[in-house]
């Protein structure tokens, strides 16, 4: 890929900021990678809070960062809590970083998604690629193009959706549309993360295939990048957040594969890497670049 970016001043300032401020991390997060993303959070600065109960929500949003919305298990109370806390996020002007687990395979993920991006001020939506598509399908069809439209297999990313260079510019191109008709910033995780406000459009390039043979890696990106968000202007943060979990990623995988271990280890080390990881590894390895689309 061509416009590579150089990002040390930005990675700089933005991991500098998440240290100093520790900013509180108000996470919703689902039951299945609830532990991870609390860790997560903390090695890299922030302060997790897993606030769950309808009757405390607002509470914690007044005195939080940002709010981390996800729903990959959403029963009916926690339904109910989403929803408080989202539109008391919005009252205050307070960051929210929406995960919208599995949308697109269930009613009940469709409806709560629709809800929280009609109704709530999202700062960013953090998504694999079928994700993005099937919310693209439910807010406004004809950003897909006629052959685009996907489900994911559960809540993975379906296999005709991940992201390569070959169709970079075509999930691109949707990538930008929505986060323009949004007016929001979004993140699509894959081999290759997408990322765009609207005007702008960026590419990741780094990362490891084991990534996704762990329960909870794109959850612990959300909570991350909700911690960076809470520190940080939100582009700046969300691509900062989105090298640091990559690189570690990439470390963490090179132990794991000089050791001859397995997903296990991988999990634990990467929790280790996103402790390691400074400002400095993150401006000289991150492959961040711009992409022109005609």
């Amino acid at each position: 890929m061509e416009n590579k970016i150089d990002i040390t001043e930005n990675s700089k300032i933005a991991l500098k900021n998440l240290k100093t401020k520790n900013p509180l991390t108000h996470c919703i997060t689902n039951a299945v990678t609830v532990n991870d993303c609390a860790n997560a959070v903390l090695a890299i600065g922030g302060s997790p809070i897993m606030a769950y109960n309808e009757e405390e929500v607002e509470e914690i949003v007044n005195i939080a960062s940002s709010l981390v919305i996800n729903i990959g298990n959403p029963s009916k109370d926690e339904v109910k809590s989403i929803k408080k806390a989202c539109q008391h996020a919005s009252k205050i002007n307070k960051p929210i970083l929406f995960d919208p687990v599995g949308v697109g395979i269930s009613k009940l993920r469709n409806d709560l998604s629709i809800d929280l991006i009609k109704n709530s001020n999202i700062t960013v939506i953090r998504g694999n690629m079928s994700e993005i598509k099937a919310i693209a399908k439910l807010i406004k069809p004809e950003i897909l193009e006629s052959n685009s439209s996907s489900s994911g297999k559960g809540v993975d990313v379906a296999e005709s959706d991940i992201i390569t260079k070959d169709n970079l510019k075509v999930n691109g191109l949707i990538v930008k549309k929505l986060a323009e008709e949004l007016n929001t910033i979004i993140i699509t995780s894959g081999p290759i993360d997408i990322i765009s406000d609207g005007d702008k459009l960026y590419a990741v390039e780094n990362g490891d295939d084991i990534m996704p043979l762990i329960t909870g890696s794109g959850c612990m990106l959300s909570a991350i990048i909700g911690a960076y968000i809470g520190a940080n202007e939100p582009l700046v943060g969300g691509i900062i957040a989105s090298l640091h979990m990559t690189i570690a990623g990439e470390n963490a995988a090179k132990y794991v594969r000089e050791n001859n271990l397995g997903t296990g280890t991988f999990r634990q080390r990467l929790i280790d890497n996103l402790y390691l990881i400074t400002e400095d590894e993150i401006a000289k390895r991150g492959n961040l670049y711009e992409i022109e689309i005609q």
